[in-house]
Protein backbone atom coordinates (compact mmCIF):
# COMPACT_ATOMS: atom_id res chain seq x y z
CA UNK A 1 0.00 0.00 0.00
CA UNK A 2 1.44 3.05 -0.82
CA UNK A 3 1.72 6.14 1.53
CA UNK A 4 -0.56 9.15 0.73
CA UNK A 5 1.82 12.29 0.31
CA UNK A 6 0.60 15.91 1.87
CA UNK A 7 3.64 17.71 1.13
CA UNK A 8 6.53 17.99 -1.38
CA UNK A 9 9.19 20.49 -1.09
CA UNK A 10 11.36 20.44 -4.82
CA UNK A 11 14.59 22.52 -4.46
CA UNK A 12 13.76 24.99 -2.11
CA UNK A 13 16.31 27.91 -1.73
CA UNK A 14 15.97 30.58 0.38
CA UNK A 15 17.92 34.46 0.02
CA UNK A 16 17.58 37.08 2.62
CA UNK A 17 18.36 40.29 0.83
CA UNK A 18 20.89 42.20 3.81
CA UNK A 19 22.72 45.29 3.55
CA UNK A 20 25.84 43.74 3.34
CA UNK A 21 24.31 41.55 0.39
CA UNK A 22 22.76 38.29 -0.63
CA UNK A 23 22.70 35.49 2.12
CA UNK A 24 21.31 31.96 0.62
CA UNK A 25 19.99 30.34 4.13
CA UNK A 26 18.90 27.37 2.74
CA UNK A 27 20.25 25.56 -0.98
CA UNK A 28 18.78 23.08 -2.83
CA UNK A 29 16.50 21.64 -0.21
CA UNK A 30 13.89 18.63 -1.35
CA UNK A 31 11.64 16.28 1.09
CA UNK A 32 8.40 14.81 0.91
CA UNK A 33 6.09 14.04 3.56
CA UNK A 34 3.04 11.92 4.33
CA UNK A 35 0.30 11.35 5.73
CA UNK A 36 0.58 9.65 9.20
CA UNK A 37 4.30 9.72 9.98
CA UNK A 38 7.18 11.73 11.62
CA UNK A 39 9.75 13.27 9.95
CA UNK A 40 12.49 14.46 12.09
CA UNK A 41 15.21 17.49 11.11
CA UNK A 42 17.74 17.33 12.32
CA UNK A 43 21.50 19.50 12.88
CA UNK A 44 23.37 22.06 14.76
CA UNK A 45 21.98 25.44 15.28
CA UNK A 46 22.30 27.87 11.99
CA UNK A 47 22.04 24.51 9.79
CA UNK A 48 18.95 25.73 8.39
CA UNK A 49 16.35 23.87 10.27
CA UNK A 50 13.81 26.78 11.09
CA UNK A 51 14.20 28.67 8.04
CA UNK A 52 13.34 25.39 6.21
CA UNK A 53 10.23 25.06 8.36
CA UNK A 54 9.10 28.85 7.96
CA UNK A 55 9.72 29.32 4.68
CA UNK A 56 7.08 26.41 4.02
CA UNK A 57 4.71 28.92 5.19
CA UNK A 58 6.66 31.77 3.71
CA UNK A 59 6.39 33.69 7.38
CA UNK A 60 9.86 35.48 5.74
CA UNK A 61 7.28 37.49 3.11
CA UNK A 62 6.23 39.97 6.12
CA UNK A 63 8.84 40.40 8.00
CA UNK A 64 11.96 40.29 5.72
CA UNK A 65 13.01 40.86 2.10
CA UNK A 66 13.33 36.96 1.42
CA UNK A 67 13.81 35.88 -2.21
CA UNK A 68 12.23 31.89 -2.54
CA UNK A 69 13.24 29.97 -5.40
CA UNK A 70 11.74 25.88 -5.93
CA UNK A 71 8.53 24.49 -5.36
CA UNK A 72 6.28 23.32 -2.13
CA UNK A 73 3.45 21.48 -3.13
CA UNK A 74 0.47 21.47 -0.79
CA UNK A 75 -2.62 19.43 -2.41
CA UNK A 76 -0.74 19.64 -5.88
CA UNK A 77 -0.24 23.66 -5.94
CA UNK A 78 2.41 25.48 -5.29
CA UNK A 79 2.46 27.95 -2.40
CA UNK A 80 4.82 30.31 -3.84
CA UNK A 81 2.21 30.87 -6.20
CA UNK A 82 -0.60 31.81 -3.82
CA UNK A 83 -0.64 35.42 -3.25
CA UNK A 84 0.31 36.51 0.40
CA UNK A 85 -3.35 37.47 1.42
CA UNK A 86 -4.53 33.37 0.58
CA UNK A 87 -1.71 32.13 2.99
CA UNK A 88 -3.96 33.09 6.12
CA UNK A 89 -6.61 30.61 4.78
CA UNK A 90 -3.05 27.90 4.64
CA UNK A 91 -1.51 28.87 7.95
CA UNK A 92 -3.57 27.19 10.85
CA UNK A 93 -6.26 25.37 8.89
CA UNK A 94 -3.95 23.05 6.86
CA UNK A 95 -0.36 23.68 7.69
CA UNK A 96 -0.16 24.55 11.30
CA UNK A 97 3.28 25.39 13.46
CA UNK A 98 4.39 25.23 17.14
CA UNK A 99 7.19 27.23 18.03
CA UNK A 100 10.04 26.78 20.51
CA UNK A 101 8.73 29.44 23.44
CA UNK A 102 4.93 29.02 23.47
CA UNK A 103 5.30 32.23 26.06
CA UNK A 104 7.07 34.39 23.30
CA UNK A 105 4.54 33.02 21.05
CA UNK A 106 1.29 33.65 23.19
CA UNK A 107 -0.76 36.71 23.90
CA UNK A 108 0.05 37.55 27.28
CA UNK A 109 -2.97 39.69 27.31
CA UNK A 110 -5.31 37.00 25.97
CA UNK A 111 -6.85 34.49 27.77
CA UNK A 112 -6.13 30.97 26.32
CA UNK A 113 -9.51 29.83 25.64
CA UNK A 114 -9.69 32.92 22.96
CA UNK A 115 -6.77 32.10 21.55
CA UNK A 116 -7.47 28.79 20.73
CA UNK A 117 -10.99 29.99 19.35
CA UNK A 118 -9.76 32.44 16.98
CA UNK A 119 -8.56 30.05 14.49
CA UNK A 120 -12.14 28.38 14.62
CA UNK A 121 -14.12 31.15 13.96
CA UNK A 122 -11.78 32.65 10.79
CA UNK A 123 -11.27 29.06 9.37
CA UNK A 124 -14.19 27.10 10.25
CA UNK A 125 -16.47 30.29 10.93
CA UNK A 126 -17.62 28.61 14.00
CA UNK A 127 -20.54 31.08 16.47
CA UNK A 128 -19.02 31.93 19.72
CA UNK A 129 -20.85 28.98 21.72
CA UNK A 130 -19.51 26.15 19.47
CA UNK A 131 -16.15 27.47 18.94
CA UNK A 132 -15.82 27.10 22.80
CA UNK A 133 -17.02 23.96 23.18
CA UNK A 134 -14.41 22.78 20.10
CA UNK A 135 -11.99 24.69 22.72
CA UNK A 136 -12.62 22.57 25.65
CA UNK A 137 -12.40 19.52 23.42
CA UNK A 138 -9.14 20.47 22.23
CA UNK A 139 -8.00 21.15 25.78
CA UNK A 140 -8.90 17.51 27.04
CA UNK A 141 -7.12 16.39 23.75
CA UNK A 142 -3.95 17.75 24.78
CA UNK A 143 -4.17 16.49 28.47
CA UNK A 144 -4.72 19.68 30.02
CA UNK A 145 -6.32 19.23 33.93
CA UNK A 146 -9.47 21.23 34.63
CA UNK A 147 -10.28 22.34 30.82
CA UNK A 148 -13.61 24.40 32.56
CA UNK A 149 -11.32 26.42 34.31
CA UNK A 150 -8.07 26.75 32.02
CA UNK A 151 -9.92 28.12 29.37
CA UNK A 152 -10.71 31.51 30.94
CA UNK A 153 -6.83 31.93 32.38
CA UNK A 154 -4.16 34.20 31.19
CA UNK A 155 -0.40 32.50 29.57
CA UNK A 156 1.21 33.96 32.68
CA UNK A 157 -0.83 31.66 34.88
CA UNK A 158 -0.09 28.79 33.40
CA UNK A 159 3.39 26.20 34.08
CA UNK A 160 5.76 26.20 30.67
CA UNK A 161 4.49 23.02 29.70
CA UNK A 162 0.82 23.99 30.03
CA UNK A 163 1.50 26.73 27.88
CA UNK A 164 3.20 24.29 25.06
CA UNK A 165 -0.73 21.91 25.49
CA UNK A 166 -1.70 25.34 24.65
CA UNK A 167 -0.11 25.93 21.46
CA UNK A 168 -0.19 22.37 20.59
CA UNK A 169 -4.21 23.10 20.86
CA UNK A 170 -4.15 26.11 18.95
CA UNK A 171 -2.04 24.30 16.31
CA UNK A 172 -4.29 21.72 15.82
CA UNK A 173 -7.55 23.33 16.70
CA UNK A 174 -8.27 23.33 12.97
CA UNK A 175 -7.08 19.34 12.23
CA UNK A 176 -4.78 20.62 9.72
CA UNK A 177 -3.04 17.87 7.28
CA UNK A 178 0.49 18.70 8.42
CA UNK A 179 1.63 20.00 12.03
CA UNK A 180 5.36 21.42 12.07
CA UNK A 181 6.92 21.59 15.83
CA UNK A 182 9.79 23.52 15.67
CA UNK A 183 12.19 22.82 18.93
CA UNK A 184 8.71 21.75 20.16
CA UNK A 185 10.47 21.26 24.09
CA UNK A 186 13.18 23.14 24.14
CA UNK A 187 12.59 25.50 27.48
CA UNK A 188 11.14 22.22 28.88
CA UNK A 189 12.45 20.02 32.15
CA UNK A 190 13.05 16.45 30.88
CA UNK A 191 9.71 14.97 32.57
CA UNK A 192 7.74 17.84 30.84
CA UNK A 193 9.56 17.46 27.13
CA UNK A 194 8.91 13.55 27.05
CA UNK A 195 5.16 14.44 27.96
CA UNK A 196 5.03 16.47 25.05
CA UNK A 197 6.79 14.42 22.29
CA UNK A 198 4.27 11.63 24.02
CA UNK A 199 1.41 14.02 23.08
CA UNK A 200 2.85 14.58 20.02
CA UNK A 201 3.06 10.95 18.79
CA UNK A 202 -0.06 9.74 20.28
CA UNK A 203 -1.82 13.00 18.34
CA UNK A 204 -0.05 12.22 15.22
CA UNK A 205 -1.10 8.52 15.43
CA UNK A 206 -5.52 9.71 16.70
CA UNK A 207 -5.57 12.17 13.77
CA UNK A 208 -3.22 10.27 10.99
CA UNK A 209 -1.64 14.05 9.99
CA UNK A 210 1.78 14.36 8.92
CA UNK A 211 4.32 15.73 11.31
CA UNK A 212 7.53 17.32 10.33
CA UNK A 213 9.60 17.40 13.96
CA UNK A 214 12.82 19.29 14.00
CA UNK A 215 15.01 18.96 16.76
CA UNK A 216 18.89 18.26 17.76
CA UNK A 217 18.31 15.41 19.95
CA UNK A 218 18.64 12.35 17.99
CA UNK A 219 17.03 10.64 21.47
CA UNK A 220 14.12 11.84 20.40
CA UNK A 221 14.50 11.00 16.68
CA UNK A 222 15.44 7.46 17.48
CA UNK A 223 11.61 7.05 19.57
CA UNK A 224 9.74 8.73 17.25
CA UNK A 225 10.29 8.90 14.13
CA UNK A 226 9.77 6.89 10.62
CA UNK A 227 12.50 9.56 9.13
CA UNK A 228 15.23 11.56 9.11
CA UNK A 229 16.41 14.37 7.38
CA UNK A 230 20.37 15.52 8.19
CA UNK A 231 20.67 19.25 7.30
CA UNK A 232 23.96 21.14 7.53
CA UNK A 233 24.47 24.30 6.51
CA UNK A 234 21.15 25.07 4.21
CA UNK A 235 21.39 21.44 2.37
CA UNK A 236 20.28 18.27 3.39
CA UNK A 237 23.55 15.93 3.49
CA UNK A 238 21.54 12.69 4.57
CA UNK A 239 18.09 11.10 4.35
CA UNK A 240 17.25 7.88 5.51
CA UNK A 241 14.35 5.52 7.35
CA UNK A 242 15.13 6.07 10.95
CA UNK A 243 17.08 2.25 11.15
CA UNK A 244 19.40 3.13 8.55
CA UNK A 245 19.91 6.80 10.57
CA UNK A 246 21.52 5.06 13.25
CA UNK A 247 22.76 1.35 12.42
CA UNK A 248 24.26 2.75 9.25
CA UNK A 249 24.85 6.28 9.02
CA UNK A 250 26.97 7.18 5.39
CA UNK A 251 27.44 10.68 5.86
CA UNK A 252 30.30 12.13 8.60
CA UNK A 253 28.94 14.54 9.74
CA UNK A 254 25.49 12.05 10.44
CA UNK A 255 28.42 9.99 12.04
CA UNK A 256 29.59 13.04 14.10
CA UNK A 257 26.37 13.75 15.80
CA UNK A 258 25.49 9.82 16.87
CA UNK A 259 29.31 9.36 18.34
CA UNK A 260 28.14 12.67 20.16
CA UNK A 261 25.21 11.27 22.19
CA UNK A 262 26.35 10.17 25.64
CA UNK A 263 25.85 6.55 25.73
CA UNK A 264 25.18 4.64 29.29
CA UNK A 265 27.62 1.98 28.75
CA UNK A 266 30.54 4.18 27.96
CA UNK A 267 33.58 4.77 30.17
CA UNK A 268 32.64 7.82 32.85
CA UNK A 269 35.88 9.30 32.76
CA UNK A 270 36.19 9.44 28.84
CA UNK A 271 35.39 12.83 27.20
CA UNK A 272 32.46 13.20 24.64
CA UNK A 273 33.11 13.07 20.93
CA UNK A 274 32.73 16.43 19.78
CA UNK A 275 32.90 17.53 15.79
CA UNK A 276 35.68 19.98 15.36
CA UNK A 277 34.87 23.38 14.87
CA UNK A 278 31.49 25.08 14.61
CA UNK A 279 29.00 25.78 11.60
CA UNK A 280 30.46 28.41 9.56
CA UNK A 281 28.59 32.01 9.31
CA UNK A 282 26.17 32.47 5.64
CA UNK A 283 28.90 34.70 4.57
CA UNK A 284 31.54 32.35 5.10
CA UNK A 285 30.14 28.91 2.82
CA UNK A 286 33.27 27.05 2.17
CA UNK A 287 33.89 25.95 -1.44
CA UNK A 288 33.39 22.15 -2.22
CA UNK A 289 31.72 20.26 0.28
CA UNK A 290 30.19 22.55 2.81
CA UNK A 291 31.34 19.73 5.79
CA UNK A 292 34.88 19.87 4.45
CA UNK A 293 36.38 22.27 7.07
CA UNK A 294 35.41 19.85 9.93
CA UNK A 295 35.54 16.51 8.02
CA UNK A 296 38.25 14.03 9.15
CA UNK A 297 38.17 12.68 5.76
CA UNK A 298 37.87 15.34 3.48
CA UNK A 299 39.98 15.03 0.41
CA UNK A 300 41.01 17.58 -1.73
CA UNK A 301 38.72 16.95 -4.13
CA UNK A 302 35.72 17.41 -0.83
CA UNK A 303 37.12 21.07 -0.84
CA UNK A 304 36.93 21.96 -4.59
CA UNK A 305 33.64 20.19 -5.50
CA UNK A 306 30.67 19.95 -4.40
CA UNK A 307 29.02 16.41 -4.17
CA UNK A 308 25.12 15.94 -5.10
CA UNK A 309 22.71 14.25 -2.66
CA UNK A 310 22.25 10.79 -4.47
CA UNK A 311 20.63 7.34 -3.47
CA UNK A 312 22.78 5.01 -2.18
CA UNK A 313 19.98 2.58 -1.45
CA UNK A 314 15.73 2.60 -1.87
CA UNK A 315 15.70 4.18 1.89
CA UNK A 316 18.91 6.65 1.73
CA UNK A 317 20.67 9.30 0.02
CA UNK A 318 23.79 10.93 0.91
CA UNK A 319 25.64 13.69 -0.03
CA UNK A 320 29.36 12.85 0.02
CA UNK A 321 32.17 12.15 -2.36
CA UNK A 322 33.98 9.12 0.00
CA UNK A 323 30.34 7.17 0.05
CA UNK A 324 29.71 7.87 -3.60
CA UNK A 325 33.39 6.91 -4.46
Amino acid sequence: MSKEEILEVKNLSTTFRTERGDLKAIDGVSFEVYKGEILGVVGESGCGKSVTSQSILRLYDEKYTAKYDGEILLDGKNIFDIPLKKMQEIRGAKISMVFQDALSSLNPVLKIGDQIMEPLRIHQKLGKKEARERTLEMLRLVGIPAPDKRIDQYPHELSGGMRQRVMIAIALACRPQLLIADEPTTALDVTIQAQIMDLIVDLNKKLDMGVILITHDLAVVAETCSRVVVMYLGQIVEEADVNDIFDNPKHPYTLGLIKSIPRLDGDPNERLYMIKGTVPLLNQIPNGCRFAPRCPYATDKCRTNMPELKAVSPTQKVRCWMVEE
